[in-house]
């Protein structure tokens, strides 16, 4: 029998291998001589089309392959209808950083709450966390502390990578099926490697809006570098939870992940823990200096430079028998006191538990003039307590007090606009009767969030979608092997090498 001398190019730069319809001699690129033992058949006759075509399909696969690719971007993870896949308890490994259990700061009560929630869900958790004032356990949650270091700009936060081969083989023996990562910090690379490490899922929620800080706080040059590690690490993630829609938008603005992929870690309040009930004649004598008959302005939360408190010492000016308290610590306290010295001012320092429920329910007004916050969680539990808000209608404030709850609920001001602000403060001041309303009204509005349905929105579908993005990105990835397997295949049916 008669037999036809072929070459085929395997060069990995190369389209898929193709039968050379005439004796030659291998081109240089090809490197893999080979004998046709079968009668040559020329599958661009039999398939009815050009062998111009067939030199272009590679190409048009490549382009199916990109123009699908980005249809993919813009899919929606299916809903989920079934309740028993909804209640099948998960293994879910959190990465928090700080500590929720010993850094008092805004998304301490939403972590606790998460916890605590995930565990009477039924699902196993562990956390990994710095390792300061950390507990054996929480609500059943093992918790891990991995060793910090204080952040070099702001001491009192503590960093840590957490990829000690001891916090690796914890994870590992736990076989998570999600991974969640609290996000921007250092803990949250450790938490990548390991997702990636482990083959699972991996979340990141944002908390910290850092590039507004960076110019507070060092060198401006340094926003742009944090914009792309915000980068790195949010596309490197299978989803990406925010705690508002304004954090939402930023995101988006800065191309930081496909608008798919972020989704609203929706707002909770214990609206038990902060209720005007813990009004105290006591906590108010203490947050007034003893003059209790007079109007009370309160402001909890850290004291950072960041917060734009020195914007109230503006205001106080012009407040004249007005007394302020703040409640919270921070490096900015010293200076602070320094401004506010011989004015009717009182710092208490840290307070918790039910001297901070008394605190928030004591005062008569709180006022919140960050511009930086990406929710603003005293927000809530002020509002919670009965108490009226005048805030900076900015960062993730105005998700609390939308457009048609002003003057309902609370009152918001233009950032920075002092008269707006000190005329705000005037209105509710000068009427008992129309403050005592809207913080009946707030008390109502907060009633309606709940951290129960908050967790269970994300355990059900958040951590759901997170799970088919991932699935889709190994799917994706595989794909291009998968095509070149059937492509040659195809090609190589019915051919042996010599």
């Amino acid at each position: 029998m008669n037999t036809i001398s072929c070459s085929i190019n395997l060069s990995p730069f190369s389209s898929p291998p193709r039968l050379c319809p005439c004796s030659c001699s291998p081109s240089p690129s090809s490197s893999l001589p080979f004998v046709l033992r079968r009668p040559l058949r020329f599958p661009s006759l039999e398939w009815g089309i050009s062998s111009h075509k067939l030199k272009q399909r590679p190409l048009l696969a490549g382009r199916k392959m990109i123009t699908e690719e980005m249809k993919e971007e813009e899919e929606v993870p299916p809903r989920s209808d079934d309740g028993q896949l909804n209640s099948k308890p998960r293994r879910i490994a959190l990465f928090v950083e700080p500590s929720p259990f010993a850094y008092v700061s805004g998304y301490k009560n939403r972590f606790q709450n998460f916890i605590k929630n995930l565990r009477e869900m039924g699902d196993e958790v562990i956390v990994v966390t710095t390792h300061e004032g950390v507990p054996q356990e929480f609500y059943g949650a093992k918790l891990i502390g991995s060793w910090s270091f204080p952040c070099p700009w702001y001491k009192n936060v503590p960093l840590s990578l957490a990829l000690s081969p001891r916090i690796i083989s914890e994870v590992a023996r736990f076989k998570p099926d999600i991974i969640h990562a609290s996000s921007p910090g250092i803990m949250v690379f450790g938490a990548l490697i390991i997702a990636k490490l482990l083959c699972v899922p991996i979340v990141m929620s944002y908390h910290t809006h850092v590039p507004i800080y960076i110019p507070r706080y060092t060198f401006s040059w340094l926003v742009k570098p944090m914009w792309m590690i915000i980068k790195f690490l949010h596309r490197a993630a299978d989803l990406t939870l925010v705690p508002s829609a304004a954090i939402s938008r930023d995101l988006l603005a800065a191309h930081v992940t496909a608008a798919n992929k972020i989704r609203l870690w929706n707002k909770g309040v214990d609206a038990e823990s902060f209720h005007p009930r813990y009004r105290s004649h006591e906590m108010r004598v203490r947050l007034s200096a003893g003059e209790t008959e007079k109007p009370l302005l309160i402001h909890v939360g850290r004291l950072g430079v960041e917060k734009s408190l020195d914007f109230l010492k503006r205001v106080m000016d012009r407040l004249p028998g007005v007394r302020i308290a703040f409640v919270g610590d921070g490096p900015y306290r010293n200076e602070l006191e320094k401004m506010f010295s011989g004015m009717p001012a009182v710092f208490t320092g840290m307070l918790q538990g039910e001297e901070l429920s008394q605190a928030y329910a004591s005062g008569d007004i709180f006022v919140m003039p960050s511009e930086s916050e990406t929710l603003g969680f005293v927000v809530l539990e002020a509002m919670a307590s009965g108490v009226p808000v005048v805030a900076a209608r900015a960062g993730g404030i105005p998700d609390i007090i939308p457009e048609d709850q002003e003057g309902k609920t609370s009152l918001l001001y233009t950032p920075g606009d002092l008269d707006d602000c000190v005329h705000k403060l005037e209105h509710l001041l000068s009427s008992e009767e129309f403050r005592e309303a809207m913080g009946k009204a707030a008390r109502e509005e907060m009633e309606k969030y709940d951290w129960r349905a908050a967790t269970q929105k994300i355990r059900n579908e958040q951590y759901n979608a997170a799970i088919w993005f991932w699935r889709k990105k190994r799917a994706q990835l595989l794909r291009p092997i998968q095509w070149f397997v059937r492509r040659f295949s195809r090609w190589s049916l019915g051919i042996t090498y010599s």
